[in-house]
């Protein structure tokens, strides 16, 4: 008689059709359902709504507090449930930092297949949410459970910022240069990972780059020469350059050799290791890019690579670029970088070699 094969071990990423930050609609998708939807009247008080597709709403209290108010959740991107909760923990309170706000409180978001997860892998996922909360120094005050088909996790983030120190998403000039926190490649190293193709090196990688939080957002505000502000996900890095290019009426273009990427990313790239979320990032706008001469479609793969838990991607005056990587510095960001610029122009992105 054969002996029972045991099973092998529990793979979150098993349980859900997508992970992280690739389980966003495609932005083509996203603007045919968002377009007929209803506009209505807006108080003075709310500072940022939807018009912009900014990352968080604002809504001013008084003359020294705006609050910002954000939610983020998503099914794994790894199998270890710690991780997971860090991540998708650490990708919601991005998008306060992104406004240029200090996180203050924060609510769970969980929908778990009970029938089919262990309640302790439940629990670890929780807690790898409140080891990054944690470090915030964020109380997770609440939140909301559910039994779901599909694992997902992540939180309602609030946050404060002064009104006046408050950065969008819409506010780039002409002249200004761009610069990146994060180096880029997450989607890449996840795509890897689901076909058990991604090495120790590069898992690490992958979680320490999703796991920082964004905290230069803090500084940065208090910069005068930072004009506009937001974070790098599901969109990648061309989605969301277009949408402070939309929402400023101007043109940015890259530098392809300037863009940080994760140590091998470009390599796994090439070998086919992309996600299906990046296809649909390029379906639905790749009409308003420009490729120069010399890019290869692993560039292509790059540029559109969605990112969970992503950089900030800063908008700055030409003055104000050292001050801006001396943040990112300080707290730790060493591969910022400088990525292009904003020009007067149709809004689009152009990316040369």
């Amino acid at each position: 008689m054969n002996a029972p094969v045991s099973p092998g071990p529990l793979r979150l990423t098993s349980f859900s059709h997508g992970g992280g930050c690739g389980c966003k609609i495609a932005p083509g998708v996203l603007s045919e359902i968002l377009k007929h939807s209803s506009r209505l009247p807006v108080p003075p008080q709310l500072l940022v709504g939807i018009e912009t597709a900014d990352d968080a709403a604002v809504w001013q209290l008084n003359d020294e507090q705006a609050l910002v108010a954000t939610t983020d959740f998503f099914m794994p991107i790894v199998d270890d449930p710690f991780d997971f909760g860090r991540i998708a923990a650490t990708n919601a309170l991005s998008d306060v930092y992104a406004m240029g706000g200090r996180p203050i409180m924060a609510l769970a978001l969980v929908a778990m297949p009970i029938d089919k997860l262990p309640l302790d892998v439940v629990q670890r996922i929780l807690e790898g949410g409140e080891s990054v909360c944690a470090a915030a120094g964020v109380p997770i005050a609440g939140g909301h459970t559910i039994d779901s088909v599909e694992p997902i996790y992540g939180l309602v983030a609030l946050g404060l910022v002064h009104p006046k120190r408050l950065k969008r998403n819409a506010d780039a000039q002409p002249g200004d240069r761009l610069v990146l926190g994060k180096p880029l490649g997450v989607g890449v190293l996840s795509a890897a990972l689901k076909k058990e193709q991604l090495s120790p090196e590069g898992y690490a990688a992958m979680i320490a780059s999703t796991t920082r939080l964004n905290t230069p957002g803090v500084a940065l505000a208090q910069l005068d020469g930072v004009h506009a502000l937001t974070d790098v996900t599901g969109f990648g890095l061309l989605g969301h350059t277009l949408e402070l290019c939309r929402g400023a009426r101007v043109r940015a273009r890259l530098s392809r050799s300037a863009l940080p990427l994760i140590e091998g990313t470009a390599e796994l790239a090439a070998r086919g290791f992309v996600t299906g979320a990046s296809a649909r990032n390029w379906a639905g706008y790749g009409h308003e890019v420009q490729l120069g001469e010399g890019l290869s479609d692993v560039d292509r793969a790059l540029l559109t690579d969605p990112q969970t838990s992503g950089g900030l991607l800063v908008a700055c005056a030409p003055t104000a670029v050292g001050e801006v990587l001396d943040v990112f510095r300080r707290e730790g960001f060493e591969s910022a970088a400088e990525i292009g610029e904003f020009v007067i122009g149709e809004p689009g992105v152009e990316v040369q070699r």
